[in-house]
């Protein structure tokens, strides 16, 4: 592995590490402020936002307790974070605005945990988290989807792409085991018969001799003399 390839991993597992103690620390707040209405009751925690000024202070009460609870609870898992992350943002901002907070949580706290719920929503749980997990799966759930319909198109143009069926051979003529096919030699009466057939050449006239070609002149005779 390239150095720009280390420095890069380094990188993402800062991250993921930094992701996630801002998760644990954000939601384990808000889950310690819903854990302690629950436990002082809506009554009490009711006439706490009735104190600071907030209307319908039993509404207030069961929606801050039940968005903290839950809240807080899929930050730390980093279950659907980014939506977790607005909606803590919203809360926080609407008690800022509606019923400013009284102890254990001053303004300052209340601030900083509305940030860093929205920071958390903008950039992610990282990967040490549920959603990680969750998008792992559907990444390759998708991509064996897709390997599979490739996989079925490659099979239909290879069928598509296969030479029509050549017709069948033609039969082979039958031969009767009685039909005799093997070559046989000419009786040689016939090939006797044949060469006695064919015309003789003519014989040359007497005296009339070809020698290579010319006829050769007829002997002369010695007359004799008589005495």
């Amino acid at each position: 592995m390239s150095r720009l390839g280390q420095t890069t991993t380094v990188k993402q597992v800062l991250r993921d590490l930094a992701a996630l103690v801002a998760r644990i620390g954000v939601g384990g707040i808000f889950f310690a402020n819903g854990w302690t209405k629950l436990e002082d009751g809506l009554k009490i925690t009711g006439a706490k936002f009735l104190e600071q000024g907030a209307p319908a202070p039993g509404a207030w009460a069961t929606v801050t307790m039940l968005a903290e609870l839950i809240g807080g609870a899929l930050l730390i898992a980093g279950l659907a974070v980014s939506a977790t992350g607005l909606i803590l943002f919203a809360e926080a901002l609407a008690v800022f605005l509606v019923a400013p907070p009284l102890n254990p949580i001053t303004m300052n706290e209340l601030i900083l945990l509305g940030a860093a719920s929205l920071l958390l929503a903008v950039v992610g749980a990282g990967r040490i988290s549920v959603d990680h997990m969750v998008v792992i799966r559907r990444r390759e759930s998708e991509a064996a989807s897709e390997f599979a319909a490739d996989n079925e198109a490659d099979r239909v143009i290879a069928s598509l792409r296969e030479p029509e069926e050549s017709p069948p051979p033609e039969p082979e003529p039958e031969i009767s085991p009685t039909e005799d096919t093997a070559p046989h030699p000419r009786p040689r009466g016939q090939v006797e018969q044949k060469r006695n057939e064919e015309p003789a050449p003519a014989p040359a006239p007497p005296g009339d001799t070809l020698v290579a070609g010319r006829k050769k002149p007829q002997a002369r005779t010695r007359r004799t003399s008589t005495e």
